[in-house]
Formats: C-alpha cells, sequence, structure tokens
C-alpha cells in the first residue's frame, strides 16, 4: 500500500508538470492546427534563464529569502518565454499559415534544434545544477514521504491551470479564442484580430511552459540544453491521450501519463528486476502513445471533427 501511494504521488507530480505543457501543444494545435515541437525547448529556455537569475540573486543578494528567489525567477523566465514565443510565432510560423502543413512542422524542428543550440553555447553542454530554494524536511502521508517543492508543483500546477480554463471559457479573451479556433474567417469578420489573438495563444502557453520548466528543474535539481526534448514529447503525448485541441483533455492526459508512467516504473520495474524500472520509463510514454493513434486517434476527450476549411 505503501508503495501504491507513494507512486501515485511521483506520477501526479510528473503528471502536472506534463499538463502544463500540454496545454501549450493543445491550445496551439486548436488554433492553428500545428504542433509547436519546438515547445519544449522554451520550457527548457525557461529552465535556463531562471537558473541564471537565482545564481546572480543569490551571489549578489545573499540575505534574499529562497523563496522570494524563487518567485523573481519564475517571473523573468515567463517574461523571457513569452517574448521568445511571441517572437517565433511571428517570424517563423505567421508567413507559413497558408503553406502546406508540412511547411511548419518542418520549421518547428527547426526551431527546437537552433534554441538547443543556442542554450548549448550560451549555458555550456554540461547539466547545470538547480539549487534546493525550499526546506527539504520531509512529512508521510499514507505512508508515502512528500516534499514540500512536491506539493508546490502539483499547487502551483492545479492553479496555473485552473485559472487558464476560467480565463478560455468566461472571459472575452477566451470566446475569441475559441472563435478563432472554431471559424478564423468568421472571426475576423466579427472584428477579432486573428494575429493578436494568436501570438496571446503563443504567450500563454509559454509562460506556462516556463512555470513548468521551473518547477521540474527544482524537482530533480538539474537543468541542462536538451532536458526539453523528451518532456515535450512526453507532453504532446499527454496532449493526444486526453485529446489534443481540448484543454480539459490536456490536463487529464498529463496527470494520467504520469500516473502510469510512475506506476509502470515501479511495478512493472520491481516484477523484472528493474529491467523496466525508471529509466526505462519512456517505454510506457510512447507505448501508450502508439496504441491511443491505433485505437483512439482523437484521445479520451477528443471528438471526431472534420477539417477546418
Amino acid at each position: 500500500m505503501e508503495l501504491l501511494t507513494q507512486q501515485i504521488l511521483n506520477g501526479l507530480v510528473l503528471g502536472s508538470v506534463y499538463s502544463l505543457v500540454a496545454i501549450g501543444y493543445t491550445m496551439v494545435y486548436g488554433i492553428l492546427q500545428l504542433i509547436n515541437f519546438a515547445h519544449g525547448e522554451v520550457l527548457m529556455m525557461g529552465a535556463m534563464v531562471a537558473l541564471t537569475l537565482v545564481t546572480i540573486l543569490q551571489i549578489y543578494f545573499p540575505t534574499l529569502n529562497p523563496i522570494f528567489i524563487l518567485l523573481l525567477a519564475t517571473a523573468f523566465a515567463a517574461i523571457i518565454c513569452a517574448m521568445l514565443a511571441a517572437s517565433i510565432e511571428k517570424i517563423a510560423y505567421r508567413p507559413l499559415r497558408k503553406a502546406p502543413r508540412l511547411s511548419p512542422l518542418i520549421t518547428a524542428i527547426g526551431i527546437s534544434i537552433i534554441l538547443q543550440t543556442l542554450a548549448m553555447i550560451i549555458w555550456g553542454p554540461n547539466p547545470r545544477v538547480f539549487p534546493d530554494l525550499l526546506p527539504t524536511n520531509s512529512i508521510t502521508f499514507y505512508g508515502a514521504v512528500v516534499v514540500p517543492k512536491q506539493i508546490l508543483i502539483i499547487s502551483v500546477s492545479l492553479v496555473s491551470m485552473t485559472i487558464l480554463l476560467i480565463v478560455v471559457n468566461k472571459t472575452k479573451l477566451g470566446r475569441a479564442m475559441r472563435a478563432v479556433s472554431e471559424n478564423p474567417n468568421a472571426a475576423a469578420l466579427m472584428g477579432i484580430s486573428i494575429n493578436k489573438i494568436i501570438s496571446i495563444t503563443f504567450i500563454i502557453g509559454a509562460i506556462l511552459a516556463a512555470i513548468a520548466g521551473v518547477l521540474v528543474s527544482l524537482n530533480y535539481n538539474f537543468v541542462h540544453f536538451t532536458m526539453g526534448f523528451i518532456l515535450g514529447l512526453k507532453a504532446f503525448t499527454a496532449a493526444v491521450l486526453g485529446g489534443i485541441g481540448n484543454l480539459a483533455g490536456a490536463v487529464l492526459g498529463g496527470l494520467l501519463l504520469g500516473i502510469i508512467e510512475s506506476l509502470g516504473a515501479g511495478y512493472i520495474g520491481d516484477i523484472t528486476n528493474g529491467f523496466l524500472g525508471s529509466h526505462y520509463q519512456d517505454i510506457f510514454s510512447f507505448g501508450i502513445l502508439i496504441l491511443v493513434l491505433l485505437f483512439r486517434p482523437s484521445g479520451i476527450l477528443g471528438e471526431k471533427v472534420a477539417d477546418r476549411v
């Protein structure tokens, strides 16, 4: 029972990060029908920027409260990532809106490689340590060991996702985003600025990616210029699992994927004497992706719809 509780907790922590990143994929796809494969690298850039600011603040302002440092670093990373995403959308994706779907997909992969290379040049090729900015004391909850940073990750992710769902479903901006997603031509005739809404969508996704980048760096205590690649692919898997284009589906898919990965690494790894343990947990993620694409391509909460014209 203790192992089950621990693995579910670990899965919720991991799934919360997947959900934050998956929302960025599903928002962009819902409006542009584009898989933004550079989204994971935006997360990585947020983590790198946050680490840089944390290092500077700890050197020059050693008396600052670590939690305040974490807040400042997250806010700064979110701003930089928002600017980066808006620039990518304007320079790389906007000119290709009328192009065949393969063109923006290849461009997204190219942007991903460019961002990885840029990060390697700026921060170096070796992993860097992200310091513990929260207390490390643990508590026991139904046999599971819980540390403050795990509570923070789950709480921040849930709050961020709840705020976004409220914005999309209850505000004027959200109505405009849904209108552009449903029919961009009709939305333009109603006076909605398509370019503005698409830019805002990229910015919101980038802010969530920056938050996720800081959280995952805080959880594992390291950053690396390739960290966004696999994480981005898994978040894409979560978006497909839940139903890409559906925000609630992205959240559900992320949480389910995190729990499945954690349970698989814990239980199946134990049965196979570690052969399919944590080092092979990617098998579960991409195995699920294949099964979903084979048997339910629309995802758990997705709906079969006609291609938009």
